[in-house]
């Protein structure tokens, strides 16, 4: 526990020192939409293809540990289009529904690459990666959806929400990294020593951004469907997907890879989504907000749990 519990702590502690600089030194939403651009665009995608392209996929189950997250994610997925009845005899809407929908199924990549990253090195990682790939176009497929569906007043086509997918700068860094792993391409040293010093500067430059978009004003009064939110994604997420994880045979680090992957907070991208989709954005603020600071406790436990 104690190793985890280090791996966890300059995460999160960067999330705090990314607050504080929101509240202080950089205040201006331009600089913080700069450097967010720059982490998604540039950075991130960097370390992505690098990680993939240096890895040895074929010592991890690669299989295993996509299937059981893409299953989880999808399985969530359907246990909330379930709930939906219920939750609307408790005087839930549909914009409010989207957001507990985002909430459970979406993840905060950073927070997962940083933590595989500190525990596992460069596997981790690789591993971290290819779990982007199992869950990032399931997630924003069905979010996109549910919003089109029971939020946004006017429907996208199924046309729209490829483009929006085919769009995601993450899943083309994924694909290109392991075209370049199975192709085994030889890369010159110089793109080796470009692509480490980006990627080097992404995971503490994204958890500085996740601190920097944390809503805090609207958490004194968050109700049961916050609540909610909360529990689906910390608590019931990690359990299913650490389940099928265990039963494909995945075990030692790359289970363990699974449920940090389970166990982190919702992006906060996810917020942006149900602004522009008629989302109850102030919701889902406090559903990110809730779950970032609880999965702080809730993340060793589910790590100790899978070790």
């Amino acid at each position: 526990m104690g190793v985890v519990v280090a791996a966890l702590a300059p995460v999160f502690l960067l999330i705090v020192v990314g607050v504080g600089l929101r509240h202080s030194l950089i205040r201006l939403d331009t600089q913080w939409h700069g450097l967010e651009r720059l982490t998604y665009y540039v950075l991130f995608p960097a370390l992505l293809v690098q990680s993939l392209v240096k890895a040895d996929l074929a010592k991890v189950p690669v299989a295993g540990v996509g299937g059981a997250l893409f299953l989880a994610a999808l399985a969530m997925s359907l246990l909330c289009l379930a709930l939906r009845p219920f939750l609307t005899r408790q005087g839930i809407d549909g914009p409010a529904f989207t957001s507990i929908f985002q909430g459970a199924t979406r993840w905060q990549t950073y927070v997962g690459l940083s933590v595989s990253g500190s525990l596992f090195g460069p596997t981790g990682l690789a591993l971290a990666s290819v779990a982007m790939v199992a869950i990032i176009p399931l997630v924003n497929v069905l979010s996109v959806s549910v919003l089109a569906h029971y939020a946004s007043p006017t429907r996208r086509s199924i046309g729209e929400i490829i483009a929006t997918i085919g769009r995601n700068p993450l899943i083309w860094a994924c694909v290109v990294g392991l075209a370049l792993n199975v192709a085994h391409l030889p890369l010159p040293k110089l793109w080796h020593d470009a692509a480490d010093a980006l990627g080097q500067a992404s995971l503490p430059i994204g958890l500085l951004v996740t601190g920097a978009g944390l809503h805090f004003e609207g958490l004194r009064r968050a109700g049961a469907a916050a609540a909610l939110g909360v529990v689906l994604k910390l608590v019931l997420m990690p359990i299913m997907a650490v389940g099928l994880a265990g039963w494909f045979g995945v075990t030692g680090s790359s289970l363990v890879v699974v449920a940090i992957c389970a166990a982190v907070p919702t992006s906060s991208s996810a917020y942006v989504l149900a602004k522009q989709m008629g989302g109850d954005a102030p919701l889902l603020a406090q559903i990110i907000s809730l779950q970032t600071v609880l999965a702080a406790l809730t993340m060793p436990l589910a790590i100790a749990w899978a070790s």
